[in-house]
């Protein structure tokens, strides 16, 4: 499928009276890809997966269009919102240890690249802390700087280790032995039912 296809077969997807918080609709996408605005269309598509739950071949057409478009950071978010659809997402409130309190003194990616380890409440067979790994995407921020706080999404690599996490709950985050920041849990939201769960 070409830009446009992809595009118009997204935008199928979305339930006709949804609207984004700027009150756009799927009309309004309709007039951009008649016009050839095939960029804004992409960008006010995406916003409507803040307002709706939308399923997992929308994301897949997106990343798809993005891709064409060459706009990699959109790329990288459809995609990261497909993993969210298999392995469900943990919304929190993350801050990051200082510089000086961490090996790290460089920031870290915004855009889904980071997979650090979780310290979520295991424990393993000899009764020292169990970690499990989750991918990071800090929101509104291309980047996070040590020390700096922002709302993160977290993508379990293994969602069944994730299962107890509730709101309110405190995460503490490893790209080593030492804590590099702690998060307090703000959403969670299980894998689809109607995605198998192996699938990444």
């Amino acid at each position: 499928m070409d830009v446009p296809e992809l595009l118009e077969s997204a935008s199928l997807l979305v339930p006709e009276d949804t609207a984004t918080e700027n009150d756009v609709t799927v009309r309004d996408i309709w007039d951009y890809l008649v016009h050839d605005d095939w960029e804004i269309a992409l960008t006010l598509l995406e916003e409507f997966g803040d307002t709706a739950s939308l399923p997992l071949e929308f994301w897949e057409k997106l990343a798809a269009a993005a891709e064409q478009l060459r706009l990699e950071r959109s790329a990288a978010w459809c995609h990261w919102r497909c993993s969210e659809i298999r392995n469900g997402v943990i919304r929190a409130d993350l801050t990051l240890r200082t510089a000086t309190e961490v090996r790290r003194t460089t920031p870290i990616s915004g855009a889904g690249v980071l997979r650090p380890m979780w310290d979520v409440g295991h424990l393993s067979p000899t009764g020292g802390r169990a970690v499990s790994i989750a991918s990071l995407w800090v929101e509104d921020m291309p980047i996070l700087e040590p020390g700096g706080r922002a709302k993160v999404r977290l993508v379990p690599l293994t969602p069944s280790h994730w299962t107890h996490v509730r709101p309110g709950q405190q995460l503490t985050m490893h790209e080593d032995r030492t804590v590099a920041g702690t998060a307090v849990v703000l959403e969670v939201r299980r894998p689809s039912t109607a995605v198998p769960r192996g699938m990444t």
